[in-house]
């Protein structure tokens, strides 16, 4: 076998439709895009246009609420927790806050705080400090003999028109 040889599989290659080039070529004239308007021109794209009748995306009925002052908690599971302990990342002896836990690899990013969720089983005595903790999770961490303290995080009220604020204390 020669360098020179060498060829794609018969079918593998398609030759390139040469348009314009004549009425008798068949993509003669128009080049297969038709008549004149605006879906003859490049770059035009009516997506979700349905003939001036109301679109699908506005038929459909509104619903839900995005609350944007909604806090994103990182999780954890008490199994992850026990598995920490276990490697000896943490030291449970100790107050775990969630410092400690994002220093040890056992929650990547703190975010807007850490959740403790209750997936797994927790054996050793801990006492944790974080931002929020399911009633379960509470349970069993003081059922293995330890605690959960709750962080309170106050957050100002937010002021929409602060002249009507002032106004209001005097």
């Amino acid at each position: 076998m020669k360098l020179n040889d060498i060829q794609p599989k018969d079918g593998s290659k398609k030759k390139r439709m040469r348009v314009g080039r004549g009425i008798g070529s068949g993509k003669g004239k128009t080049c297969g895009v038709g008549v004149k308007g605006q879906k003859a021109r490049s770059g035009v794209a009516i997506k979700g246009f349905e003939g001036g009748q109301m679109p699908l995306y506005r038929r459909m009925p509104k619903f839900g609420f995005t609350n944007i002052f909604r806090g994103e908690l990182a999780e954890l599971s008490l199994g992850k927790l026990q598995k920490a302990i276990d490697a000896k990342q943490i030291d449970a002896k100790k107050p775990i806050d969630e410092e400690t836990l994002v220093k040890a690899g056992v929650v990547r990013r703190k975010k807007g705080g850490i959740k403790l969720l209750s997936g797994g089983a927790l054996k050793d005595k801990v006492e944790l400090t974080i931002s929020a903790a399911s009633k379960s999770a509470i349970a069993a961490v003081e059922k293995a003999g330890g605690k959960v303290n709750i962080i309170v995080v106050e957050v100002a009220p937010v002021v929409r028109k602060p002249e009507k604020a002032k106004a209001a204390k005097k």
